[in-house]
């Protein structure tokens, strides 16, 4: 087998470092096993930063994730470990894991975590009102 599972994150430079873009990355197959009953859970990991100077590479985030797959952690620690890895390899401006867990024992779990840089502030948003259809014939 080519790949193997790694907790190895790599980085890319910035292509545009003096501006603040969202990211969104989809991780829609993560699994850990429960540290209770070495059961599989299953989650969809959304992670979502603006980079500083670095940004995540996908192939070995893919392959991070994957590293997961035989550790019993709490859905909780997890969620947090993976908040704390990206960030001591990226260091971003912000960056918000969201990781909703499938039903186990007829509960849903969704677990929150979030990084900001110190002293980093979110432009104010702009709110751009929508062309309704047509807007851009005569008549």
């Amino acid at each position: 087998m080519p790949s193997q599972p790694s907790k190895t994150l790599d980085t890319f430079a910035n292509p545009s470092p003096g501006r603040d873009f969202h990211i969104h990355i989809e991780v829609p197959e993560f699994t850990c096993l429960c540290p209770m009953t070495g059961q599989p859970d299953f989650a969809v990991l959304l992670i979502d930063y603006i980079p500083d100077q670095k940004c995540v590479e996908l192939k070995s985030l893919k392959l991070y994730s994957w590293s997961f797959r035989n550790e019993g952690k709490f859905h909780e620690a997890v969620t947090n470990e993976i908040l704390d890895d990206l960030v001591a390899a990226l260091a971003p401006r912000f960056m918000r894991i969201t990781a909703k867990w499938y039903v186990r024992g007829g509960i849903f779990t969704n677990v929150v975590a979030e990084h900001r840089q110190p002293g980093w502030e979110p432009q104010p948003a702009v709110h751009l009102q929508a062309f309704s259809q047509g807007s851009n014939t005569r008549g």
